[in-house]
């Protein structure tokens, strides 16, 4: 009999709220959007909730994990008709 071994997720990444397990110590913004449910080309965002900033983050940019941070999707802002 093969025994399986269960483990728990290194990370638990917040991504619009939504907590998403993942087992690396990186991230790029591509996976982030994937994990989303979004395409990449809508933006990311990463929101570093101890110092309250936020930034877009460039395609193919690695992010490496740690506590305090989340992702968002890139809002965007239209001018309305009057």
């Amino acid at each position: 009999m093969t025994q399986q071994i269960v483990h728990d997720p290194k990370f638990e990444i917040d991504i619009e709220g939504a907590l998403k397990p993942w087992d690396k110590d990186t991230i790029t913004t591509e996976e982030i959007a994937a994990l989303g449910g979004w395409d990449a080309s809508q933006g990311v965002i990463l929101v570093d909730l101890q110092d309250n900033t936020e930034r877009n983050l460039q395609p193919g940019e690695v992010v490496k994990l740690r506590p305090g941070i989340g992702f968002s999707k890139k809002v965007r802002f239209q001018r309305g008709q009057s």
